[in-house]
């Protein structure tokens, strides 16, 4: 399988900055699991994280979340690891009801497992969902979807049919 290509890069830039803020950048770019070049750039140019962002704010704002998370499943099931790491190193999911909360950290643990990251350190934070939510009131179905949820879902007491980059 061939790896895609990067595009090379021919320029450099330098910027002058304290000892402070440089090893506040290494500690940074290591939580994300990139170097401090990509870590920064990624920074200056935050595409993914931006969109990322524009999601939960969808989420937030609207009373169906069901769009908005099919939006979110699309973004995430399309992202390179490392575009994937920049977009969801820093979340905000406090506006978020705690069912929306942990829907979005185990879509993003999901999709970090995926790749071999290690999941950003917000997803920790969000408290499991203190009741069982399943996909569907039909109780019949509620055994399946027991065993079918991916497990970072099961983690937050939801139990969904379908994993990252499905479509039910």
């Amino acid at each position: 399988m061939l790896k895609p290509t990067m595009p090379r890069k021919s320029e450099h830039l330098q910027i002058r900055l304290t000892p402070r803020e440089k090893a506040a950048l290494k500690r940074r770019a290591a939580a994300s699991g990139q170097d401090v070049s990509t870590y920064v750039l990624g920074r200056a140019l935050p595409s993914a994280r931006s969109r990322f962002e524009e999601i939960l704010r969808a989420l937030a704002e609207h009373g169906d979340h069901r769009f908005p998370l099919a939006e979110l499943n699309d973004f995430l099931s399309g992202l390179s690891s490392n575009e994937i790491a920049d977009a969801v190193v820093d979340a905000d999911v406090t506006p978020l009801s705690p069912f929306l909360a942990n829907y979005v950290a185990a879509m993003v643990e999901q999709a970090c497992h995926r790749e071999g990251l290690r999941p950003p350190g917000w997803t920790g934070r969000v408290d499991p969902l203190e009741a069982p939510h399943f996909a569907t009131q039909l109780r019949g179905l509620h055994l399946h979807l027991l065993q079918s949820s991916p497990v970072p879902f099961k983690r937050r007491n939801l139990f969904v049919d379908a994993a990252l980059g499905a479509r039910v």
